[in-house]
């Protein structure tokens, strides 16, 4: 009995786990068809946005609760970011997967690195930088016919501002030392501590179940209900549905797309800073915090069909369970009969080795059902 429930709860655990990555992703790449290599990053912001918000309460009364606080702030954050992303390297990109690819994988480079030196200094010469030129951009913009001179102004404002940023964020560094210049969060690994009322674990027999992996499994069902409502019974998620199926059609009958594919986008950014928020309890949160659930989370939207959050969640608890019962080696009391079969479990009942078979047992999978568990079918396929 304890065995059996240790294996169901450790695979929903993880299954969680990856529909809550998986839920962003599933929709920018199952509604838009963009490969968003960057969406481990995004996660990773959702999770460093959730310690920023851990050490801003934690002498205020709203320590405990700081979790939900948290994880408002991650969405937004994300969202935002993904808005931004969207807005000026996505959309030049659609219809063409290899360079979106290509962009996006960029962007997440950029994002690991800007975690890593992200300072006061930095912050401080970025924020000159925009002042600079995108205020001279917008002064000029207003005052001329900006398109004549556009390239004079780029050629001169670019390097004038990147030199007067550069030039002032390092008399502020040299003269205000380590406190100016050290990074905010650097190469190392920061630590998430859950609130006082998510530690420890519901006992049931001689098996306890952490109520973090607890509240990581509710906030996933409450987020897929979330994602079921808007895109059902909303304005903007019955246009989302209309666009994905045909946006020609919906463009004809007056259906901002441009406008949807940013909504879009932003909904499936900030769904993963939620899960950044969430995988931010379970370990500590560094740059390559992202990297670690990526593959994962590519692997749950292609089993489960592009498009299909019914074939996501499905798709999530069967790896889940799947890397849950190779690595922990569940199965080995069933077998103890025979020794050769017990030893070659023992050699896969490790984290990594259990990821080699669930990855392998995918390319077969894919081999008899390349479009997944739940196809797309109709006018989706042809559009």
């Amino acid at each position: 009995m304890t065995q059996l429930l240790e294996a169901v709860f450790g695979g929903l655990s993880i299954g969680s786990v990856l529909l809550l990555s998986a839920l962003g992703l599933a929709i920018v790449f199952g509604l838009m068809g963009v490969i968003n290599m960057a969406h481990g990053e995004l996660m990773m912001l959702g999770a460093y946005t959730t310690f920023v918000t851990q050490n801003i309460l934690k002498a205020t009364p709203l320590a405990p609760a700081y979790i939900f606080l948290a994880l408002i702030a991650a969405f937004l954050v994300t969202a935002l970011v993904g808005l931004l992303l969207e807005r000026t390297v996505v959309r030049f990109l659609y219809g063409r997967p290899l360079e979106t690819l290509l962009a996006t994988w960029g962007v997440s480079l950029i994002l690991q690195q800007f975690v890593r030196s992200v300072s006061w200094q930095f912050v401080t010469g970025l924020g000159i930088f925009c002042l600079l030129y995108f205020g001279a951009q917008s002064l000029l913009a207003w005052k001329t016919d900006f398109d004549r001179v556009r390239n004079w102004f780029i050629g001169i404002m670019l390097p004038l501002s990147a030199i007067i940023a550069l030039v002032v964020s390092n008399v502020l560094g040299n003269a205000y030392k380590l406190a100016f210049t050290k990074p905010w969060f650097g190469t190392q690994g920061v630590d998430v501590t859950a609130p006082q009322w998510l530690r420890g674990g519901l006992v049931i027999d001689t098996y306890q179940l952490p109520y973090t992996r607890l509240f990581i499994i509710v906030l996933t069902i409450l987020c897929l209900i979330a994602v079921y409502w808007f895109l059902n019974q909303t304005a903007w998620g019955l246009r989302i549905r209309a666009v994905t199926q045909n946006r020609a059609m919906s463009a004809c009958l007056g259906i901002p797309t441009q406008k949807v594919d940013a909504i879009t986008f932003a909904l499936g950014s900030g769904l993963a800073g939620i899960a950044g928020c969430a995988v931010a309890l379970l370990g500590s949160v560094s740059s390559n915090t992202g990297q670690a659930y990526i593959v994962d989370t590519f692997m749950v939207v292609v089993v489960g069909g592009v498009g299909k959050l019914v074939g996501s969640i499905v798709a999530a608890g069967t790896i889940g369970t799947l890397s849950y019962v190779i690595g922990s080696n569940a199965l080995s009391p069933l077998i103890g009969f025979n020794e050769q079969i017990k030893a070659v479990l023992e050699f896969f009942a490790t984290a990594s080795m259990a990821k080699v078979v669930v990855f392998a047992l995918i390319i077969v999978f894919l081999q008899f059902r390349p479009a997944g568990l739940f196809p797309q079918k109709g006018r989706t396929v042809d559009a």
